[in-house]
């Protein structure tokens, strides 16, 4: 048999998924051609398939060298090196192969995922869009298109992406999911009810139909919930085979914690965590972040540095990486402060770089992985009787689980309603979550209160010109004039931001997914929150809230009792002074805006949590009755 015959009979053994027999043939090309160019790329495939990245990195290399202008194997080896993270090196030979074939589809789909974890969005943008143009059907390159699309505020392109993406391929993972979530981000309802219905029915079949944050905008039942974060986390980022920690037990003098955050910046996480970090107990814990985003450059940012024992800039390190470091550190403790939002790395604690690893505050709701021990929550965000929807044991706080600054001093000047550009007399209810929190029932409301509220104004912090649009569209469709509806613009500063709120009468809250940092900002500033508590966790956080702030009253069990409370607020002017009367006292006596308290409470559950896996190893104790009560 010639030395073609025999390459062509190995291909074929390679195609019928014979890996050994193929390989078998490929060495006797080799033997008879040493550096022949399809050999060597298809056992360059052949070892990355059964896991042996050094045999792999070694035959593309070889192939690279004696067959520079062969494009595979510069893609091959391009793919070998991004499995290894090794990043640069990896996007040259990607690059390398893209010079000498344009049109390299395969090579123009890696680059463009290496570059988007590289964080090179436009780039990766730019290589997907390549793809499409080359081939508009191709249904890989359409999500990964559509998805950063997202990141560049380009909805309307991205919906039309989605939902050609869902046309071609209806069960693409998270097509579905991806075209709602882009829809509620520009406030295009089209098709509400039966997308969150096919969602629904598809997170309980098990499907991977929405992302888990996304179907926090479409369900507020925490079982469902739990599905959702279950089939996302066993897809994403399934617990490794091995781990780095092993019940070792440290002998530290003080309690190493790790917070793990993208978000230490101009962000809310960032604003709600600050006050905490600088005031956590340097004498019993040696604090550590891992910062996984930009720095903004921001006073927020410099706040933050200075708050930390270790502040390591890990944006460019890779997740396995990053796990070793906080292994060779010997991290007690392990704080995920993002769960599954934009630019986190679950893949770090699937990787157990620690003995104890805990989901908070960034992510409202279980990151359903075996790897996450503890949620940190309280008992109205996570009433007892939800425990079962988490696959975490849940750490409860006294209070709320929502911290707070109170070293923030809002401006004392308040801006004129002519500056707001609010009308001059009228009720003001505002809500200043994002676009993506506003339902239609909820909408349906609002346009309800404005049309029995004679010269009242609904006031909206709409981040896009396309939303603000859209929601004028909706209200006059509700007989609601949209002049109305009044846009708050963005101003630099947050004391700025905080001080507008003193021009709102009462602020309405979204469902089923609450304000969260809004509407703590809401209550600092002395302004009202009307919330109506549902089943999960991101519905249920404004009134937990207002537990925290004294005005439970405020926070009704159903999308008809918040109407009625807010119709009955706007027609009983002294009901609603004498709330924001009580509100101003409680802001001083009550525990929601004590930082100082907080911190402590979290640094009880923390050394809680640090005993219990001394005593007996986080597994064993995993192994135990949920978690109940309050950790002291």
């Amino acid at each position: 048999m010639s030395v073609t015959d025999t390459l062509i009979r190995a291909i074929g053994l390679q195609n019928e998924r014979q890996p050994e027999a193929a390989a078998t043939l490929f060495h006797e090309v080799l033997g008879a051609d040493t550096h022949n160019a399809a050999a060597l790329y298809s056992l360059t495939v052949i070892a990355m398939h059964a896991g042996d990245s050094p045999q792999a990195l070694a035959l593309s290399a070889r192939g690279v060298e004696h067959n520079p202008q062969f494009a595979p194997l510069r893609y091959v080896h391009g793919a070998v090196l991004q499995a290894l993270d090794r990043k640069e090196e990896a996007l040259q030979s990607f690059d390398a192969a893209l010079a000498l074939q344009p049109d390299y589809v395969e090579a123009l789909l890696n680059s463009g995922v290496l570059l988007r974890n590289m964080f090179r969005h436009a780039d990766a943008l730019e290589r997907f869009n390549r793809v499409v143009a080359i081939d508009p059907n191709h249904v890989t390159a359409l999500g990964n298109f559509g998805i950063l699309l997202t990141e560049f505020k380009q909805s309307e392109q991205a919906i039309a992406a989605f939902e050609r993406l869902l046309a071609l391929a209806p069960d693409y993972d998270y097509a579905p999911g991806l075209l709602f979530y882009e829809r509620m981000h520009i406030c295009d309802w089209r098709g509400f009810d039966e997308l969150t219905q096919r969602i629904t029915e598809d997170v309980r079949a098990g499907k991977r139909s929405c992302k888990s944050l996304a179907f926090m905008s479409a369900s507020d039942q925490a079982a469902d919930h739990l599905l959702a974060a279950k089939i996302f986390a066993a897809h994403y980022a399934p617990a490794k085979n091995s781990a780095l920690w092993n019940g070792e037990r440290y002998r530290h003098r003080k309690i190493r914690l790790a917070y793990v955050s993208p978000d230490f910046r101009e962000h809310p996480v960032g604003h709600l965590m600050a006050g905490v970090f600088e005031r956590h107990d340097k004498n019993r814990f040696e604090n550590i972040a891992i910062s996984l985003g930009i720095d903004d450059q921001s006073r927020l940012r410099a706040r933050m540095v200075a708050a930390f024992d270790h502040f390591i800039d890990a944006r460019a390190m890779g997740s396995e990486q990053v796990a070793r470091l906080m292994r060779e550190m010997e991290v007690d403790i392990a704080v995920d402060l993002g769960g599954y939002t934009s630019d986190t790395r679950t893949e770090i604690f699937a990787h157990r770089p620690a003995p104890v690893q805990v989901n908070y505050l960034g992510y409202p709701g279980t990151m359903g992985t075996p790897y996450h021990d503890y949620i940190i929550a309280d008992r109205h965000t996570i009433p007892p009787e939800h425990q079962a929807f988490y696959t975490e044991r849940v750490a409860y706080l006294p209070d709320t689980y929502l911290p707070t600054d109170n070293s923030v001093q809002i401006a004392e000047r308040t801006p004129t309603r002519a500056e707001c550009g609010l009308p001059d007399t009228g009720i003001v209810f505002c809500s200043f979550s994002h676009d993506y929190k506003i339902s239609p029932p909820v909408f349906d409301v609002w346009m309800r209160l404005l049309a029995q509220v004679p010269g009242s104004v609904l006031w909206l912090v709409s981040r896009g010109e396309v939303a603000q649009r859209n929601l004028r569209v909706a209200a006059e469709a509700r007989g609601v004039d949209a002049s109305r509806l009044v846009f708050a613009g963005r101003v630099p500063r947050v004391e700025n931001h905080l001080a507008r709120y003193r021009q709102a009468d009462l602020f309405l809250d979204t469902h089923p997914y609450n304000a969260h940092t809004t509407a703590a900002d809401a209550l600092m500033a002395g302004l009202p929150v009307l919330t109506y508590m549902g089943g999960s966790f991101p519905s249920r956080v404004a009134g937990s809230l207002l537990h925290a702030i004294g005005l439970p009253e405020l926070a009704t069990q159903s999308l008809a009792a918040y109407e009625a409370l807010a119709l009955r607020l706007t027609r009983e002017p002294a009901l609603l002074a004498d709330l924001k009367t009580r509100l101003q006292a409680n802001l001083v006596t009550h525990p929601l805006f004590d930082t100082e308290a907080m911190s402590g409470h979290l640094e009880a559950i923390y050394i809680a949590m640090w005993r219990r896996s001394e005593l007996a190893g986080v597994h064993d104790a995993l192994s135990g009755a949920p978690w109940r009560g309050t950790i002291l």
